[in-house]
C-alpha cells in the first residue's frame, strides 16, 4: 500500500525579500517600486570596499491586500545583515511616509513592513541613524490612519534601532525562529562579557528574544508557524480586525511598572518573566 503523500508547509523564512514581499500581497498584484534596474545603491559603501546592491537591501511593492490597496517593504537580511543605512532607511521612511500622504488625500492604504535587519549599518552609522529617526516618525504617523503590521520571521532578527520600529508597529507578527531584542548577542557579549551572555547559547538566546517569548510577554502580538499561508492569514487578520487599540509605545505607565518589579540582581528566568508579566495583567 502506498503511504499518504505529506505536504510539507512552505517556509517563510527560506524566501528572499522580494518573495516574501510578494507572498504577503494578493496574488498577481506585486509591483515593485524603485526595484534594482533603478540602480539606486549606496554611494558609501564602494569607498569602503565593499559592494554594493542594487536595491540597497529594501524591496518596496506595492499592491493589494484582500482586495485593498497596500505597500510592503522587505529587508533583505541576506545584504549586510539587513542593516539600515541612508539609501534603504529612505525608501522604508518614504514608502510609509507616501502611504500617510495618502490617507490624508482620501485614499486608504495598508501597511506592512518585513524586519530582518540587525539595526544601523555601522559603515554608514550617522546616516543610519538619521534614516532610523525618519522610520519612527513615518509609523506613527501612519499609524494614526491603519495598523502598521510588523513581521519578524527569522533567521537574522530585528535589533537595534529597528527593534525600536518593530515596537512602534501597531501590530508585530513573528515565528519561533525570528528574534528581537535592542542589542544582539554578540554585541552583549563584546560589551559585558561572556558570563552576561554567550552568544554562542543558542537555546538561551531564542529562550530570552525568539518569537514564543516575545509573544508570552507581550512584545509581540501573533506567533505563528514559518508557513506562507499561515503569515498571510496572521497580516490579513489585524486588518479586517479593524482599528488597532493604544499602541503599545504609548503604555510608558505601565512598562515603568512592570519595569520596576523586574529583578535584576537575581537574574529573571524567560519564565520568570513570563508569570511577572501575566500575573501584572490579571
Amino acid at each position: 500500500m502506498t503511504p499518504p503523500r505529506v505536504t510539507l508547509p512552505d517556509a517563510f523564512t527560506e524566501l528572499s525579500a522580494r518573495e516574501r514581499a510578494r507572498a504577503v500581497l494578493d496574488e498577481g498584484t506585486f509591483r515593485e517600486l524603485i526595484d534594482p534596474f533603478d540602480r539606486l545603491e549606496s554611494p558609501h559603501l564602494a569607498p569602503q570596499g565593499i559592494v554594493p546592491q542594487e536595491d540597497d537591501g529594501a524591496v518596496v511593492a506595492r499592491g493589494t491586500i484582500d482586495g485593498e490597496r497596500a505597500v510592503v517593504v522587505a529587508l533583505d537580511g541576506k545584504f549586510q545583515g539587513g542593516g539600515i543605512g541612508e539609501v534603504c532607511g529612505a525608501k522604508l521612511a518614504g514608502s510609509l511616509e507616501l502611504a500617510a500622504r495618502d490617507w490624508e488625500n482620501g485614499i486608504p492604504m495598508r501597511a506592512v513592513i518585513l524586519l530582518e535587519t540587525g539595526g544601523i549599518r555601522l559603515q554608514e552609522a550617522n546616516l543610519g541613524l538619521l534614516a532610523i529617526a525618519d522610520i519612527h516618525a513615518a509609523i506613527v504617523r501612519l499609524r494614526q490612519y491603519t495598523p502598521v503590521v510588523g513581521v519578524v520571521a527569522g533567521m537574522v532578527g530585528c535589533y537595534g534601532g529597528m527593534g525600536i520600529a518593530a515596537g512602534l508597529c501597531s501590530h508585530l507578527v513573528m515565528t519561533r525562529q525570528g528574534r528581537l531584542a535592542l542589542n544582539g548577542p554578540e554585541v552583549v557579549e563584546q560589551e559585558a562579557g561572556v558570563t552576561e551572555l554567550d552568544s554562542k547559547d543558542r537555546a538561551g538566546i531564542w529562550a530570552m528574544a525568539g518569537g514564543a517569548q516575545r509573544t508570552a510577554v507581550r512584545l509581540a502580538d501573533t506567533l505563528v508557524d514559518d508557513d506562507v499561508a499561515a503569515l498571510r492569514s496572521a497580516v490579513r487578520a489585524v486588518f479586517t480586525a479593524g482599528p488597532s487599540p493604544t499602541p503599545r509605545s504609548s503604555e510608558v505607565g505601565a512598562a515603568l511598572t512592570l519595569l520596576s518589579a523586574v529583578d535584576t540582581v537575581g537574574r529573571p528566568t524567560p519564565q520568570d518573566l513570563r508569570d511577572l508579566v501575566n500575573g501584572a495583567s490579571k
